[in-house]
C-alpha cells in the first residue's frame, strides 16, 4: 500500500477533511508504536529482573545479581544523550520518517536478542557483557525514538489540536509499561519454577519482533510530515550541521525545556518505579497490592491525558505547567500522607492524588518537546534537551529517592527533592518561557 500523501503546506490542512483526519490517525499510530515497544521492553525487563539475574550473573549472591540487572538500565540511560543526538541529527537532515523506521527496527531486534542470549552458565562472563551491549544500543536508539515520534505526530497534527494528539504519544508509553508488566506476570503464571528459569522468560522478549514488524508496516504507510516537507521543499531549511545550529540558535528554548522536564522526570519516576517499592519495603504492603495499586493509577491516568491535551489547546501550555508545578508542591505530600496508612485502599487513593500533577504536566511537556523548537533543528534540539534532562533524572530518581528515605528516614525528603525542581520550573515557565500553543511550528519562538 502506498504511503499517505501529505498536504503541501500546513495551512492547507482542513480539520474537517475525513482524509486528513485519517492521515493524522495513522500518524499517531505510526509515531506511538515505537514508544510502546520501548516501554514494553522496559516493563518486561523490570518485572522479570529477578528471573534474569541468575540467568546472566553468578548465583553466589542473589541480591547482588538483581542489583546488577537493574544497574544495566541506569548505564543504558547514560548513553541516551549520545544516541538521541545522533538520531536527531539524522532526522533533521533526511526526515522524521526515515529515522523512525530505523529506530523501530533496532529496538525490536535488540529486545528480541535478549530472549536469544546464552546464559552465564553457558558462556560465563560474556553473557552479562552481551546483555550490557544490547541495553546500551537500546538506550541510544531510545534517546531518539521518543522525541522523534513526538515531532512526527505534532508536525502532522491540526495546529489547534497539537497537545491533544501528542497526548497519545504519552499514553503509548503507559500502555507499553502496562503491557510489559502484564506479559511478565502472565509468563510467570504460565511457566513456573524450572520452566520459567530455563526458557519461559525468553518468550515475551521474542514478542518484540512481531511488534516491531507492525511498527515498520505502520511507518511505511505514512508519508513524511507536512511540516518537514514544507520547510525543506526548496532546500533552504535543510541544515548541514543541525546539532551545531541547535546549540547556536536554540539554546534558550533547550534550557527552558530542561528546567521544566526535570520536574516531570522526578514526579513520574518517583511514582512508577520508587513508590511501589516504598509501599512494599518500608510500609510492609504485600507486593501484589503495591503493584496493583500502581497499575490502577496508571489505568486511570491514560484516558485523562487526551482531556488534558484538549484543555491545554484551549488555555495554553504555560497555565498547565504552572498548575502542575503548584500541584507537585501542594498535593504530593498529601499523597504520601494518605499512603502511610499502609492499606490497599490508601495505596490506591494516594496514587490517584499523585496523578493530579501528572494530568497537568505529562502531555504538555511532551508537546513542548516539539513546539519549543524550529522545524529545521526540531529533532536535534529536542533530543539534546530531552535526553540531557528528562532521561538523566529518569535514570537517577529511583536511586536518589531511595537514598533520601534511607538518609532522612522519611518519604517527605523525596517531596523536598521534587518541590525544588517544581520551584525551578515555576521560575523558568513564568520568567523565560514563550507561549507556544498557537505558534507556527516553523518559527523561532525565542527570537522575538
Amino acid at each position: 500500500m502506498s504511503a499517505v500523501a501529505p498536504p503541501t503546506a500546513a495551512g492547507d490542512r482542513n480539520a474537517t477533511d475525513p482524509e486528513n483526519r485519517k492521515a493524522i490517525r495513522r500518524a499517531i499510530g505510526a509515531g506511538s508504536i515505537g514508544n510502546f515497544v520501548e516501554q514494553f521492553d522496559y516493563g518486561l525487563y523490570g518485572y522479570l529482573a529477578p528471573v534474569l539475574a541468575p540467568a546472566f550473573f553468578p548465583g553466589s549472591d542473589p541480591a547482588v545479581a538483581v542489583l546488577s540487572t537493574y544497574a544495566l538500565i541506569a548505564i543504558a540511560c547514560l548513553f541516551r544523550p549520545l544516541g538521541g543526538t545522533l538520531v536527531g541529527r539524522w532526522g533533521d537532515r533526511v526526515g522524521r520518517k526515515k529515522a523512525l523506521l530505523w529506530t523501530i527496527v533496532v529496538m525490536g531486534v535488540t529486545t528480541a536478542m535478549i530472549g536469544a542470549l546464552p546464559t552465564y552458565q553457558q558462556i560465563g562472563v560474556l553473557a552479562p557483557l552481551l546483555l550490557l551491549v544490547i541495553r546500551i544500543v537500546q538506550g541510544m536508539v531510545s534517546g531518539g525514538e521518543y522525541v522523534g515520534a513526538v515531532a512526527f505526530i505534532v508536525e502532522w497534527a491540526e495546529p489547534k489540536r497539537r497537545a491533544y494528539y501528542a497526548s497519545y504519544a504519552s499514553n503509548s508509553c503507559f500502555f507499553g509499561i502496562l503491557a510489559g508488566a502484564g506479559t511478565a506476570a502472565l509468563t510467570s503464571a504460565v511457566f513456573e519454577g524450572p520452566a520459567l528459569n530455563s526458557y519461559g522468560w525468553r518468550i515475551p522478549f521474542l514478542l518484540a519482533l512481531p511488534l516491531s514488524a507492525v511498527g515498520v508496516w505502520l511507518r511505511k504507510r505514512i508519508a513524511e510530515t507536512p511540516e518537514f516537507i514544507r520547510a525543506t521543499e526548496d532546500g533552504t531549511q535543510v541544515v548541514k550541521a543541525p546539532i551545531r545550529e541547535a546549540l547556536r540558535s536554540q539554546l534558550r528554548p533547550m534550557l527552558v525545556f530542561c528546567g521544566v522536564s526535570v520536574m516531570l522526570a522526578i514526579l513520574s519516576y518517583s511514582w512508577v518505579t520508587f513508590y511501589p517499592e516504598y509501599l512494599t519495603g518500608t510500609l510492609g504492603l504485600p507486593r501484589w497490592m503495591a503493584l496493583t495499586s500502581n497499575a490502577i493509577s496508571v489505568a486511570v491516568l491514560i484516558p485523562l491525558l487526551p482531556l488534558a491535551g484538549t484543555l491545554s489547546d484551549r488555555i495554553g501550555r504555560k497555565p498547565m505547567l504552572i498548575m502542575g508545578a503548584i500541584a507537585c508542591i501542594v498535593l504530593v505530600p498529601l499523597a504520601f500522607y494518605v499512603g502511610e496508612q499502609a492499606t490497599f485502599g490508601a495505596a490506591v487513593a494516594s496514587q490517584l492524588i499523585y496523578i493530579i500533577p501528572e494530568f497537568f504536566l505529562t502531555g504538555i511537556v511532551t508537546v513542548c518537546a516539539a513546539e519549543l523548537f524550529a522545524t529545521r533543528t526540531r529533532f536535534s534540539a529536542s533530543a539534546i534537551a530531552y535526553n540531557s534532562s528528562f532521561s538523566v533524572f529518569m535514570g537517577i530518581t529511583p536511586f536518589v529517592a531511595a537514598l533520601l528515605v534511607t538518609s532522612f528516614g522519611t518519604i517527605y525528603a523525596v517531596w523536598v527533592y521534587l518541590a525544588a525542581a517544581a520551584v525551578l520550573a515555576l521560575v523558568v515557565v513564568s520568567a523565560f518561557m514563550t507561549e507556544t500553543y498557537r505558534s507556527h511550528l516553523g518559527e523561532d519562538k525565542f527570537a522575538r
